[in-house]
């Protein structure tokens, strides 16, 4: 998508801009996801147990089955609530977020010899390397001309750890979004990297957690692929 810029008598095209930063720096400014009293909240799904201690005790079990701790990097890091209870387990963990500000706030907050905070946009950016990339409830959010430039750099990790929230039963995968609009389940669809328009080439697929709740509609899906 472009639009046209007039200057000096003479058209010039420039590219649009993607709109996920923005609409990820609102949630945060706006408390879109909810207050909890604090200046930076990424929402029950990053907070409730009943959500998020299935994800821990599976990507824990995952982490402590190498002799050699692994490189982490988790892409789209958030309020670092979770985070920061995986860190011990990694030989270093690596967080990115696309909001400068919340980066920030997470430096100040969060400091152990092994962890790094990264600004970046991951479709847009080159990613940092690693061993295992996690990316929980970020690729939902996305355009899937986002998620396929991701998919492009995640071939350099041998793990991908990926949680999604999906409809519960049958349904038509990766139906396309507008980035930070939202995500697929409002349209009974969900994101399946091994389904077009994708078709995410790995070596093994495992499924580590589902999560059921009265509390949501759908089911949230954390998947291990291995990718050589």
């Amino acid at each position: 998508m472009k639009e046209v810029e007039v200057k000096n008598d003479k058209i010039k095209k420039v590219k649009k801009p993607w709109p996920t930063k923005a609409a990820m720096e609102q949630v945060y400014e706006k408390k879109l996801w909810g207050n909890n009293n604090t200046d930076f909240y990424s929402g029950e799904g990053s907070h409730h147990p009943e959500i998020v201690q299935p994800y821990l005790d599976a990507v824990k079990i995952f982490l402590t089955s190498f002799e050699k701790p692994l490189v982490v990097c988790d892409l789209g890091c958030g309020d670092f609530n979770i985070g920061k209870q995986l860190v011990a387990h990694t030989k270093k963990y690596i967080a990115v977020d696309i909001v400068a500000n919340l980066i920030n706030h997470n430096k100040s907050t969060f400091t152990t010899e092994n962890l790094e905070f990264h600004c970046l946009d991951i479709a847009k950016d080159n990613l940092p390397t690693g061993d295992c990339a996690l990316i929980r409830q970020v690729l939902q959010h996305l355009s899937n001309t986002e998620i396929q430039r991701i998919i492009e750099k995640l071939v350099n990790f041998k793990y991908v750890i990926l949680t999604e929230h999906l409809p519960e039963g049958d349904f038509i995968p990766n139906i396309d979004i507008i980035s930070g609009q939202g995500i697929r389940l409002k349209k009974k669809s969900g994101v399946n990297l091994l389904a077009a328009p994708f078709h995410f080439q790995i070596k093994q697929e495992k499924q580590l957690s589902v999560v059921r709740s009265a509390n949501f509609e759908g089911v949230i899906v954390t998947t291990l692929y291995t990718i050589f």
